[in-house]
């Protein structure tokens, strides 16, 4: 039987400029959640909440949402919503039997897969390490600190062996067999309702035509993600500052490339890193040697059945980009990292003998000339076209609602709600 929640259509995907969702301090649609509008206000009369100023109250204090508002919000926050054996969070109650096999595998195969990855990444590490010896890092005035400007033998092993333990790790986690398929451009004018036009001829005339992206662009499920592109082409891509410092993974970022960029951050920090990001797009698409940058336009990961709207950082550049379209199919843990913890998520990967992706590459997009003077038309574009080919909801809700979700399920006061100018370059 399927999921009911599937086949609702959100409010946004017949009309995006209906949501608010995201002026600060507004939590909630009153058409649209009635539930979840009243239970707010409820607890800003009883004083769980502060008067619509959206600020959160003392992380102490438990906020408990009736059974009718969470349902509510099941259905409008849908792309968040798990829906394998284990629920959300992986907390949901199992059978006897479930349990037994969790149990079995916990035991047996968990412990051999955290070896086996963890020695995969101590030994890029040690090859990281190596091939970086006596080689001083470029950086830059915002911070970024990068390796992927070595040339030569050093970075062919770095890439090679990069792509091959990404591969292999992949293999651990249960991925025996990745299915790659790739599409034409002639599905892709069909999707954009080009098939006749003046600009699907000029497409159709220039698709034979050698052309480097700027980016790979892909929707965001979990972070397997970057394993799947690690072994299929070793992109840079967008990563919290805070990756950096990190013990065994920093030196591998900055091997990769990385731009590190913080969640929140000050305007003029905002202004740096997209320029950076966008002299990255620059040179990745006219610069062989350059190494390609990876984003994840929709700004965090959903449950695999839905697409979220686009940031446009990875269009201002006006570059083409490759759209790749990954699928976790799955029967009783689903690899999307959605409404877990990291840890639990870890842990039920890990128990799961065989896990599956199926990845699709879509032709390279190469803009006209109105998406290269508009950025939004663009990833709408882009958007519309990995919609189709992959089957995905088009949804209208993004990082703040997922706070709002998660926040709710957890016992916890809403979140402030972000200001309006964010960061594009997720």
């Amino acid at each position: 039987m399927g999921n009911p929640l599937k086949e609702v259509e959100l409010g946004g995907s017949k009309n995006p400029e209906k949501s608010q969702s995201n002026l600060p301090g507004t939590l909630i649609e009153s058409a649209e959640a009635p539930l979840l509008s009243k239970q707010c206000r409820s607890d800003e009369v009883n004083g769980a909440l502060p008067p619509s100023s959206g600020a959160a109250i003392a992380a102490d204090d438990a906020v408990v949402y009736p059974p009718e508002v969470i349902k509510e919000m099941e259905v409008k926050y849908t792309a968040y919503v798990r829906h394998d054996v284990y629920g959300n969070w992986g907390m949901r109650e199992i059978c006897y039997w479930e349990k037994f096999k969790l149990l079995l595998a916990l035991v047996a195969l968990c412990p051999i897969r955290v070896f086996l990855l963890f020695s995969c990444l101590v030994l890029f590490y040690v090859i990281c390490k190596l091939c970086t010896y006596r080689v001083a890092a470029s950086s830059s005035d915002e911070g970024q600190e990068s390796f992927a400007h070595m040339t030569g033998v050093r970075r062919t092993v770095i890439v090679r062996s990069g792509r091959f333990l990404a591969r292999a790790m992949l293999f651990i986690f249960g991925f025996y067999y990745i299915p790659v398929s790739y599409r034409t451009s002639a599905t892709q004018n069909l999707h954009l309702g080009l098939e006749d036009s003046e600009e699907s001829k000029e497409s159709e005339e220039k698709k034979s035509e050698f052309v480097r992206p700027g980016a790979i662009v892909s929707n965001h499920v979990s972070y397997l993600d970057i394993l799947y592109h690690m072994s299929a082409s070793f992109p840079s891509f967008v990563a919290k500052r805070s990756v950096a410092r990190l013990p065994l993974v920093g030196l591998i970022s900055k091997c990769l490339g990385c731009v590190y960029v913080q969640r929140e951050y000050k305007s003029s920090d905002h202004k740096g890193v997209s320029g950076v990001v966008l002299e990255r797009l620059q040179a990745a698409h006219n610069d062989l040697k350059a190494p390609g940058l990876l984003l994840f336009p929709e700004g965090t990961t959903t449950n695999g059945d839905h697409i979220l709207p686009f940031k446009t950082g990875a269009f201002r550049a006006k570059t083409p980009v490759q759209p790749v379209i990954l699928k976790y199919p799955f029967n009783r843990f689903s690899p999307a990292w959605d409404t877990i913890s990291g840890v639990r998520h870890v842990i039920l990967l890990l128990c799961q003998f065989v896990n599956h992706l199926e990845v699709t590459h879509l032709p390279v997009y190469r803009p006209t000339e109105k998406e290269c003077s508009d950025p939004k038309l663009y990833a709408n574009n882009v958007r519309t076209v990995m919609a189709a080919e992959g089957n995905f909801i088009m949804s209208d809700i993004g990082l703040y609602e997922k706070r709002i979700f998660h926040n709710a399920l957890l016992g916890k006061p809403m979140p402030v709600a972000p200001a309006p100018e964010g960061n594009e370059m997720k």
